[in-house]
């Protein structure tokens, strides 16, 4: 039987700082350190997570009390009294998500014990999954390169599509990894997938609304990002108007912080918009995000699922900046993205003329219609 892994507090910590600094995908971090992504994710989110409490402490983390150390025992030893509510609540679960769920340095609970109450197979705990080699995110290029040029193909229509290009992957595997990347057809239809449960939707306000003005109504869409060894996420947020890209982020991880940090700093820099508009992802329905707009004033406006026309701006941005700049380039690493990403952004703004503008560029037309509004 294989020994049991553990990993030193500063040993988490070297990897989740890895992980935070964003160069490099989960993918290649886990496969450097031997660690499994889903355990990368959870210790990313545990360092962001109490990094406020560090220092509230003054960079020194306080025990638990005598008092709070008997009433944890009290909850471990309640454990076994709750552990048929517990399993049941847990069903509805993913092996991922309990694994997630599981520590391997627990004081009083073994692993054993753990993947006893989580009803997970001590084999299913221990197996670690092989990363994303260069054929499937070969695959992956394929089918976003595919999605790009024809966002209303299904997985049956960009199986079929790649396969007359002599790229041989079926329906199924391209349907899981459509669901890796984050995307889905575009097309209308009834009774419509549902986002996070407890997360609020709000309505779209942008129906037969004129808009003219810059800062009148702002977008902001997540797009995937592939490079060699695994793949980024990016954010945009950008001027429904003028088409300017205000702010961008990238991110290994599809957690809402670098979603939320691009919005502060297009704040920061441009002032506040009268209407944001998004999808419905869990990025722009959390808290984060929804209590960042409601402080600086914005209406909050979201397009259905499956509503190309709602978003169809931003859309256009991801589609010119894969055929321009991402598909032509061999992207090794984060760092690399970074600098493409950057400088294609900055390409767009200020040199590249649109046509829906009277050829100017997003720069000259947001500044210029700015400019305009403050002289009436």
């Amino acid at each position: 039987m294989a020994k049991r892994r553990k990993f030193s507090d500063q040993f988490k910590a070297k990897v989740a700082l890895e992980a935070l600094r964003g160069d490099r995908t989960i993918q290649e971090i886990a496969a450097k350190h031997q660690v499994h992504p889903n355990q990368m994710s959870q210790w990313k989110r545990q360092a962001v997570d109490g990094m406020a409490d560090v220092f509230a402490c003054g960079g020194k983390a306080d025990g638990p009390t005598e008092a709070e150390a008997k009433e944890l025992h009290a909850k471990i030893g309640r454990l076994a009294v709750e552990n048929d509510f517990l399993s049941q609540g847990l069903k509805p679960m993913s092996p991922a998500e309990k694994k997630i769920m599981i520590c391997r340095s627990h004081p009083e609970l073994s692993v054993s014990q753990q993947c006893r109450l989580v009803k997970l197979s001590r084999s299913a705990f221990y197996y670690e999954a092989v990363g994303i080699d260069d054929a499937t995110l070969a695959v992956m290029t394929a089918v976003d390169k595919a999605f790009t040029k024809y966002p209303f193909f299904g997985s049956r229509q960009i199986a079929t599509y790649l396969q007359r290009d002599g790229i041989g992957v079926g329906r199924h595997r391209v349907r899981r990894l459509m669901r890796i990347i984050g995307m889905e057809a575009i097309y209308k239809r009834p009774n419509t997938s549902q986002p996070h449960p407890q997360h609020p939707v709000y309505p779209y306000l942008l129906r037969n609304m004129t808009i003219d003005q810059p800062n009148q109504v702002w977008c902001a869409d997540i797009t995937f990002v592939p490079v060699r060894r695994g793949f980024l996420y990016l954010v945009a947020i950008m001027d429904w108007a003028t088409r300017k890209v205000l702010s961008w982020r990238l991110s290994n991880t599809m957690y809402a912080e670098f979603c939320v940090e691009a919005l502060k700093e297009a704040i920061v820099r441009f002032g506040s918009p009268g209407i944001m508009n998004t999808d419905q992802g869990s990025q722009f329905t959390g808290s984060a995000w929804i209590t960042t707009l409601s402080e600086a004033g914005v209406r909050i406006s979201m397009d259905g699922r499956g509503r190309c026309m709602d978003n169809i701006f931003i859309e256009r941005l991801w589609r010119s900046l894969k055929q321009e700049a991402i598909y032509l380039e061999e992207l090794t690493d984060g760092f690399k993205a970074r600098r493409v990403i950057g400088d294609w952004m900055t390409f767009y703004n200020t040199e590249r003329p649109h046509s829906a503008l009277e050829r100017r560029t997003p720069r000259e037309a947001y500044w210029q219609s700015r400019d305009e509004k403050l002289a009436a």
